[in-house]
């Protein structure tokens, strides 16, 4: 080989790389498709239209605690609830004590007036509702009035192995629903479900055989009207195949019926939790993150709608991404697996409400003055800094007024708000309404047209031979009078005087009588008063 050879050669031997080069800089230019998928760096790599851990390029082991409790969150239904004591709505539920617990589900029965449950639930449409000790309608407190729900398992608790119990608790109100100890029971056989039958009293599971307490746990809900989730770890000493849940055993002394509501009933063995992803704060609140159990062995990736997010490398969620559909892959050098979605959702209230105004106020709503009727819409931070859509019905009065009617008997006096009047006429009186409006009422008095005769002459001459009483046949329901001599003893009782005593003309003189009306409108009046009998 020549020189010149030589040289072209090397010459060719160092444009390869720059071709190479150019090669896949047009590949990238021309955006033609990857061979593989980075999973997760939120871009499609591959080009196939699918990003991250959507892409089958991405699978890994799903690791989610699947519960052992059948329709957990009590969303299957046999049937819509229309009123208490129907969990058999509630499907593969059992109703484990004889008082019944409560299936309460938005569509139809949302619970007690006097027991509302919190919303929004925390899981689904459903919930159930227990007592632990109540008040009977007579008043009399029934310690031992505690209602458990229970259920056969999907598979059992198996001895001597580790579980966990996630659960939610719902409160009234601090006064209706005070701190309780909640309590896990177990049975080593299904048809020890129902127990106490037939017996309102009978109390906790363990009161009868067959049945063991498997764990507790003290829950509080603060001033109510909130869901607290807790949990309880149990290690049963022998195969559990049923459950119920409920109350604690020792009575509890109350005034009030105390009630409380369950959902979202998790129970699986323990390691299924490891990478179950958990809310640290209320998810309206600026401090909201996800977070999922701390292993120094574990490299994490977080995820949202199954795209990777960048820089989340830790066990705890950096920022605040939104609403999402969340997840967590590990790596521990040997295996991927990736945690069950979380789905982050931001509660959304809403409250109607009505005022009424009188004329010439004005109502404050959020950043406005109102001063005319109509329907009106704001939306607020709630406690939990959710936003809260009020709906407000505003109505204004103006001067209000009204007629009211009163019939008296002459002589008689009629109070009215403080005055008092004697004669017949219209009045109009100045008043002040129950929320400070002012107020006309014109006050119609009149009296009751009744004629009492002073004087008769019982004389059979045919005019005026009977002394009786005369008015408005619709004004008095019935009347009757009795009539006494000078001397206090009586003569007649009646509705209608002849003048005779015991057969015979009584001597012309002065009498009195007692007259008793009843009105049409039922109330009675006394009348006293002097008749002269003429011959």
């Amino acid at each position: 080989m020549n020189q010149n050879q030589f040289s072209d050669g090397l010459r060719i031997v160092l444009l390869i790389p720059f071709f190479l080069l150019s090669f896949w800089l047009n590949l990238i230019r021309n955006d033609l498709p990857r061979m593989f998928e980075i999973c997760e760096n939120g871009l499609d790599d591959d080009k196939d239209g699918l990003i991250d851990l959507n892409d089958p390029d991405c699978k890994c082991s799903i690791i989610e605690p699947i519960s052992l409790i059948p329709n957990p969150s009590f969303e299957e239904m046999d049937c819509c609830p229309y009123n208490r004591s129907q969990l058999d709505c509630a499907s593969s539920w059992i109703q484990a004590s004889e008082p019944t617990t409560d299936f309460i589900h938005t569509c139809d029965w949302l619970g007690w007036d006097e027991f509302p449950p919190p919303f929004p639930f925390p899981d689904g449409q459903g919930i159930m509702g227990f007592r632990d000790g109540r008040i009977t309608q007579g008043g009399v407190a029934e310690s031992d009035w505690k209602e458990y729900a229970g259920a056969c398992l999907l598979s059992p608790l198996l001895a001597d192995s580790l579980y966990r119990f996630e659960f939610d608790v719902g409160f009234v109100n601090s006064l209706r629903s005070p701190p309780i100890n909640i309590s896990f029971f177990g049975t080593t056989n299904c048809d020890n479900l129902p127990f106490g039958k037939g017996n309102d009293a009978f109390g906790c599971p363990t009161n009868g055989p067959g049945w063991i307490k498997l764990g507790s746990t003290n829950v509080s809900g603060g001033s109510g009207n909130k869901w607290v989730k807790a949990n309880i770890e149990v290690v049963p000493l022998d195969d559990i195949y049923a459950i119920a849940i409920g109350p604690d055993c020792p009575h509890v002394m109350t005034s009030v019926s105390i009630y409380y509501f369950f959902d979202n009933l998790l129970l699986a063995d323990f390691a299924s939790f490891a990478l179950k992803i958990k809310e640290d704060s209320h998810p309206c609140s600026e401090s909201y993150t996800l977070q999922v159990p701390y292993n120094k062995n574990f490299d994490y990736q977080w995820f949202k709608d199954g795209m990777g997010l960048i820089g989340e490398y830790s066990y705890l969620l950096e920022a605040d991404y939104g609403e999402g559909m969340y997840q967590v892959r590990i790596d521990d050098g040997q295996s991927c697996r990736v945690s069950a979605g979380f789905d982050h959702k931001i509660p959304f209230l809403t409250n109607l409400d009505s005022k009424t105004i009188c004329k010439d106020e004005s109502y404050v709503f959020g950043n406005r003055i109102l001063k005319e009727s109509g329907d009106y819409q704001e939306t607020f931070k709630s406690v939990n800094n959710c936003d809260s859509i009020v709906f407000l019905t505003l109505k204004v009065l103006g001067t209000v007024y009204d007629t009211t009617s009163a019939k008296i008997f002459e002589g008689e006096k009629f109070n009215y708000e403080g005055k008092t009047y004697i004669d017949e006429g219209n009045y109009p009186i100045e008043l002040v309404s129950s929320i400070g409006c002012d107020s006309l009422v014109n006050l119609h008095l009149e009296f009751f047209h009744i004629y009492i005769p002073n004087v008769f002459s019982p004389n059979e001459d045919g005019i005026n031979d009977v002394f009786t009483v005369f008015g408005e046949e619709n004004l008095i329901q019935s009347f009757d009078f009795t009539i006494f001599d000078r001397w206090g003893e009586k003569v007649y009782s009646g509705k209608e005087w002849d003048g005779t005593h015991n057969g015979s003309f009584v001597q012309n003189g002065v009498f009195t009588y007692l007259i008793k009306f009843v009105l049409n409108d039922g109330n009675e009046k006394l009348f006293s008063g002097s008749i002269t009998v003429l011959e």
